[in-house]
């Protein structure tokens, strides 16, 4: 652990270690810790990417220790990319080394693009406190079988992603039920070049309202 409460970690998990960095709160600790799944691996994706830090950084500064990871594959992680189902078994791997570290606290789930793919998933077979999605890849990736997991939600969609369809990610949250929190940022593209931290004040704010 160094000055900063940042920690390098070798997390055991399904096909091999899996590089992670775990970071304490920030002033008084919530029971709770946070996971934040990165973005598409074979694009770039990495739990050093701008918007998934933010994120993290959203949670630390709301009193939530975290812990940022990268998916077989990528980075020092063992194991080779398995189309979202072997990502969620490497998220769950982590949120169960979050558990053993952090007993007492409830486990929130957050993920960017991919990630939120991923995120969701696992909030679907966990009791997570909260989701938290950003950018979900609606109509690149199938969410047919996806629903609303039994927890508070949040998503986050800039209405300019060039990547993702705005519209299509604003009809699949409409379908839900319950209908999750939809905070839909003007003039964003899907990397939230310069608008980072609407991003953070959007996911700080959701912390808030309980």
């Amino acid at each position: 652990m160094n000055i900063e409460g940042r920690e390098r970690l070798a997390i055991p998990g399904p096909a091999g270690v899996l590089e992670a960095i775990a970071h304490e709160a920030e002033g008084a600790a919530q029971p709770l810790y946070g996971i934040v799944c990165h973005p598409h691996p074979l694009y770039g994706g990495t739990m050093d990417n701008k918007v998934v830090y933010t994120v993290a950084r959203a949670l630390q500064t709301s009193g939530i220790a975290t812990l940022r990871f990268n998916f077989r594959g990528v980075g020092a992680s063992a194991g080779t990319y398995d189309e979202g189902a072997g990502e969620t078994q490497d998220a769950a791997a982590v949120a169960d080394f979050g558990a053993s570290r952090w007993p007492d606290r409830r486990l929130i789930l957050a993920g960017f693009s991919f990630g939120a793919f991923v995120a969701l998933r696992l909030a679907l077979a966990r009791d997570a406190a909260r989701l938290i999605t950003v950018a979900p890849p609606v109509g690149r990736l199938d969410f047919s079988e996806l629903h609303a997991p039994p927890c508070p939600w949040l998503v986050v969609q800039g209405d300019a992603d060039d990547v993702v369809d705005p519209n299509a990610v604003i009809a699949w949250v409409k379908r839900q039920e319950p209908t999750p929190e939809l905070k839909v940022v003007p003039g964003v593209g899907h990397f939230f070049h310069g608008h980072l931290a609407e991003l953070r004040d959007a996911v700080i704010e959701t912390l808030r309202s309980g």
